[in-house]
């Protein structure tokens, strides 16, 4: 155990600088990027004296290793700043987006999980026949699809054409649950509200399979790869030579065996989703973390941009260090 825990530790100080030097490269882009927020608040007709003034108020008048000093010191103490363009605190910016962004990147992950590697296991299953051949090319088209132009052919099929589904927001209007922990599925089991949770639901669909089935073309080779391996070894033919089920041997012991690389990209792809559905919520008019971003990238709001991004790389970096801690966990050679 003194193996894992000194893995551990060290892991966990890997990701200090990792992110520290995220947090300095978005700091010092914002800073050399044209354009000017006070611009953007106060638009074209402003005077030369009021610009001076709002960058006075808003710090940005300082020199740029005042301002980064600053910036650090508030991080470190758990202050990601004040929104330039809204006044806010950029935590309650996030607070109000997040819950938005975690329910799509847990119904994506189903959804990528699910399809990839059930198809990665049956092609494993079925290779050098049809069927292996086939989800060979689907993993591959699916993976190279651009995520807004699968979620408009989703919108156009599912929505326009059939009316199944609805194309944008989270929830139908008037009808979101009760505020109780800002996850509207959640919130709606909490105060036993089933129509609000079948809107819900129904909105959370078409964005969840956009980004699910797309992330899932890796996952099915993953799975495809790693079966095969296992499949060629010695316990798979003594399990066939002695009658076990075919059916047993894929999917309770092979696939069990190779589960270890795919529950590492598993994690991976789950801290991606939450950092990178940006394409996703704009086509479907999602207000996550990803819509938030690209609006304060216009607005040149550094605060809240810098917020985010200081956000997106504590998950990564937390999630990260947790699918490296289980794989340690589970295979002990890793440790050392």
């Amino acid at each position: 155990m003194s193996s894992l825990r000194t893995y551990i530790v060290g892991r966990a100080l890997l990701t200090i600088p990792m992110v520290w030097v995220l947090v300095t490269v978005v700091f010092l882009i914002l800073r050399v990027m044209p354009g000017d927020p006070c611009l953007a608040i106060l638009r074209e007709a402003a005077t030369k004296t009021q610009l001076e003034s709002c960058r006075r108020g808003l710090g940005i008048d300082k020199p740029i290793a005042v301002q980064y000093v600053n910036y650090l010191s508030g991080l470190v103490q758990g202050d990601l700043g004040t929104s330039l363009t809204r006044r806010r605190a950029v935590s309650l910016e996030i607070a109000d987006r997040f819950p938005a962004t975690f329910e799509l990147a847990i119904a994506a992950t189903i959804v990528m999980v699910g399809v990839g590697v059930s198809t990665g296991a049956l092609a494993a299953k079925k290779r050098k026949s049809p069927t292996d051949y086939g989800l060979r090319v689907w993993s591959i088209v699916i993976y190279a699809m651009p995520i807004f132009w699968f979620g408009l052919i989703l919108q156009y099929v599912f929505a326009l054409k059939l009316g199944l589904l609805p194309t944008y927001g989270r929830v139908a209007t008037e009808m979101a649950p009760k505020a109780v922990t800002g996850f509207y599925v959640l919130d709606s089991i909490l105060t036993l509200n089933g129509p609000s949770l079948g809107s819900s639901l129904e909105h959370l669909i078409l964005p969840a399979l956009t980004l699910g089935l797309i992330l899932s073309g890796m996952f099915t080779r993953l799975t495809r790869a790693n079966m095969l391996d296992i499949l060629r070894q010695d316990f798979i033919t003594s399990g066939r030579a002695r009658g076990i089920p075919e059916n047993t041997l894929v999917y309770g012991h092979a696939l069990k065996n190779a589960f270890i690389p795919i529950l590492t990209l598993m994690g991976l792809e789950f801290a991606i989703l939450l950092a990178g559905a940006i394409l996703t919520e704009h086509t479907f008019s999602w207000p996550g973390m990803g819509r938030l971003l690209v609006e304060r990238i216009y607005d040149r709001d550094f605060a809240t941009v810098q917020g985010v991004v200081t956000l997106f790389a504590v998950i990564v970096a937390v999630v990260s260090l947790v699918v490296d801690v289980a794989y340690a966990y589970i295979d002990p050679r890793i440790r050392y």
